[in-house]
C-alpha cells in the first residue's frame, strides 16, 4: 500500500474518531487519548510524505518525536491542572501571597519545560533534516494545523447534526 492510501485511511479513521469523540461524554479520557494517538500518527505519516523522508531519517525521527511529544503532553497536563488549581485558589478569595507566588512559579517552570521540549524537537530535526526539508517542515506545521482544524470543525459539525 503506498503512502497516499495509508494517509487516506488514517484521515478517514481520524474523521470517524472525531465524530465518535463528539458523541462520547467529554470525560472519557481513553477516547481522547486514542484520538490524540491517531492524530500524532497521522502527523508523522504526513510529515514523512511532505518532507520525503528517507527510511533512515524516519527511523531516527519517529521514536525521538514520539518520546518528546509524550513528555510534552504530560507537562501540558500538569500545567492545566496547576492552572485549574490556581483558578480555584483565587476564587476562594482568601489568598496568601506566598502560596500564590509559589503556584505562579510552578506554572512558569512548567511553561519553561514545555519550551525546552520544543527546543529538543528543533535540535532533533536540525540534526536529521536537510535545509530543504527544514524549510518544508516550517510549511508543514502551518498546513497540518490548518487542515486538522478544518477537519475537526467539519467532524464536530457532522456530529452535532446527528
Amino acid at each position: 500500500m503506498n503512502r497516499r492510501k495509508i494517509v487516506a485511511v488514517l484521515l478517514f479513521c481520524l474523521i470517524l474518531g472525531t465524530r465518535a469523540l463528539a458523541q462520547v461524554p467529554q470525560g472519557d479520557a481513553q477516547v481522547k487519548s486514542r484520538l490524540r494517538n491517531n492524530i500524532n500518527t497521522l502527523r508523522l505519516l504526513r510529515l514523512t510524505e511532505a518532507l520525503n523522508l528517507t527510511e533512515d531519517q524516519t527511523a531516527k525521527l519517529f521514536p525521538a518525536l514520539t518520546r518528546i511529544d509524550s513528555a510534552k503532553l504530560e507537562l501540558q497536563r500538569q500545567m492545566g491542572t496547576e492552572i485549574q488549581d490556581l483558578r480555584v485558589y483565587l476564587s476562594k478569595g482568601d489568598v496568601r501571597n506566598e502560596e500564590l507566588l509559589g503556584r505562579v512559579k510552578t506554572i512558569k517552570e512548567l511553561r519553561q519545560q514545555i519550551r525546552a521540549k520544543d527546543e529538543e524537537v528543533d535540535a532533533v530535526l536540525d540534526a536529521n533534516l536537510t535545509p530543504v526539508q527544514k524549510a518544508k517542515y516550517m510549511l508543514f506545521l502551518v498546513d497540518f494545523a490548518r487542515g486538522l482544524g478544518e477537519t475537526l470543525n467539519r467532524a464536530r459539525g457532522l456530529g452535532g447534526k446527528n
